[in-house]
């Protein structure tokens, strides 16, 4: 790795801080870290972010951008997105982080539906970008790396703008994307904020009295920033006056030797990391020193209860977990000793009042499942789409993301899936996560989706779609040891009549399945048969 100290430059108090922003941070503590990437080692201070986001911000007002605009960032995990992000953030204008993985045609409608007037790319995503860019006359192309015909070097005309704060600062935000797992994705949109510069927003004010994080953090992030938990995690980082570690991509031993040479005090998973941490051989994973790690929190995902049970023996009681979405609509939080104690849970509410309905809206008791819905959340809005904007609220003003699942007599949430992955074979209601949580805890499994394919006898047929630890494994024998492994925890009707081998599933950087491209696939199968 590169050598990039953020040594003793962390190590300050929050007493007599006036402000929560990376431009107070920048004239206490110039010198100071504000993120390093790894592994190349490439990492600026508090000073180095203050001046090129100020430059960034002052080439947005040159092109025209004023509050309320968008720019797309699609872009690999790079020193440039925090440059970006906090000179919209500075500006009043809306960032979108755009996930790498779309296509032209799907990273064109994002550009056009967010009403994007900049977009920023980089080398290795740039021919994708100046193909969207054609259809998109109104949005301005850059790239970070390599000028390109059809992208303008960032860099260069950055490096043109004074570094200075604009004229007219206001507080900008993320308006993100939905995965689209299941369809288009959705642009999630908050009306900007009404808030000082250097104030807190709520998810500062959790970060730093929930979750213990302040200027002595030393964060690892492991996931693609355009996600929305990693991002908005990080920029609270900023706020705070922290050091972020990011890494470039995500590699379940390095993950453990940077929290070990960067002395990481606190980190960000999803259940697919720490999958891949469990799967390292033991004398790997005793290998790290991880004595610095005091605090981590994961997410976006259901975790499996064997999982998380196997890292809280590993890490210790450190390890939190919290239920929510890039709508933000509600909150539920578990700490170590309450899971233990509710295995399973994903929290009680600590944003919003949860509920559990049946899809007729009557409200359900204690141990009964229904969708989640949220009361006196946050309101969102998806951005042109009033339509699916009206299904997330119902006549009482409360919201749901369309998640399955219910809540025990002490108030803690259980997730039992999404209700557009149900299954329906013969009638019966099957539910893919409770499937795919077994699966996975097999010993030569390291990932699973369970999927509904048509069926002429019982409407949708249950499949499993597994990645093999060793793709040697797959075949034959490992479909019948599979099914006996299930056979003894779940009904005959849960267990998957075809097991099917990919060498990688579809799934995000960020740990969310594309069950939508497997079903589809499936169904294309069915037809061409018919």
């Amino acid at each position: 790795m590169v050598a990039c100290s953020h040594g003793s430059q962390s190590k300050r108090s929050n007493e007599g801080m006036q402000t929560f922003h990376p431009h107070w941070h920048a004239k206490a503590h110039p010198a100071k870290l504000a993120y390093k990437f790894i592994p190349s080692g490439k990492c600026a201070t508090y000073a180095e972010l203050e001046a090129r986001s100020n430059q960034a911000s002052q080439l947005m007002r040159a092109y025209g951008l004023q509050r309320g605009d968008v720019i797309g960032i699609f872009m690999e995990n790079l020193p440039e997105y925090f440059e970006l992000t906090w000179a919209a953030d500075r500006a009043g204008i809306y960032f979108t982080g755009i996930s790498t993985r779309l296509t032209a045609d799907e990273l064109a409608y994002i550009v056009k539906d967010s009403g994007a007037k900049m977009l920023f790319s980089c080398d290795a995503l740039a021919d994708v970008a100046i193909e969207a860019l054609r259809g998109c006359q109104d949005c301005v192309g850059f790239t970070v790396d390599t000028p390109v015909p059809g992208l303008r070097s960032y860099v260069a005309e950055r490096d043109t703008r004074r570094a200075v704060p604009v004229d007219d600062p206001s507080r900008g935000m993320p308006m993100l994307y939905s995965s689209g797992t299941t369809g288009r994705p959705k642009g999630v949109q908050f009306p900007l904020p009404d808030l000082a510069m250097g104030d807190l927003d709520p998810l500062g004010l959790l970060l730093q009295n929930a979750f213990g994080f302040g200027a002595d953090s030393i964060y690892l992030s492991p996931a693609p920033l355009y996600h929305a938990a990693p991002l908005r995690f990080n920029l609270g980082v900023h706020r705070l006056g922290g050091t972020s570690i990011i890494m470039e991509k995500y590699d379940a031993e390095l993950a453990l030797q940077v929290i070990e040479e960067e002395a990481v005090t606190h980190s960000q998973w999803v259940p697919t990391h720490f999958v891949r941490m469990l799967k390292l051989p033991e004398e790997v994973r005793t290998r790290y020193d991880l004595t610095s790690h005091k605090f981590a929190v994961h997410a976006a995902a259901p975790c499996p209860v064997d999982v998380k049970r196997d890292m809280l023996d590993w890490w210790g009681p450190i390890i939190f977990e919290y239920y929510s979405a890039t709508e933000f609509n509600g909150m539920t939080l578990v700490a170590p000793a309450d899971w233990r104690n509710h295995p399973g849970t994903v929290g009680r509410a600590v944003l919003g009042k949860p509920h559990i309905l049946s899809d007729d809206g009557t409200e359900l008791p204690p141990r009964s499942e229904g969708l989640v819905y949220f009361e006196d959340g946050t309101l969102f809005e998806y951005h042109n789409d009033p339509v699916k904007t009206a299904e997330a609220y119902n006549d009482k003003g409360w919201s749901t993301l369309g998640d399955i699942g219910w809540l025990d007599e002490d108030g803690y949430l259980y997730l039992t899936d999404r209700k557009s992955y149900m299954i329906i074979s013969g009638g019966v209601n099957i539910y893919p996560q409770e499937i795919e949580d077994r699966i996975i805890t097999h010993p030569k499994v390291v990932d699973a989706a369970v999927i509904g394919a048509p069926d002429e006898d019982f409407g949708e047929r249950v499949i499993a779609v597994v990645q093999p630890l060793d793709w040697s494994d797959a075949g034959p024998a490992l479909v019948e040891d599979l099914q006996q492994h299930l056979a003894a925890t779940l009904s005959k009707i849960k267990i998957p009549r075809q097991i099917d081998f990919m060498q990688e599933l579809p799934r995000q950087p960020n740990g969310k399945l594309y069950k939508r491209l497997l079903k589809d696939s499936y169904i294309e199968k069915a037809r061409a048969v018919n």
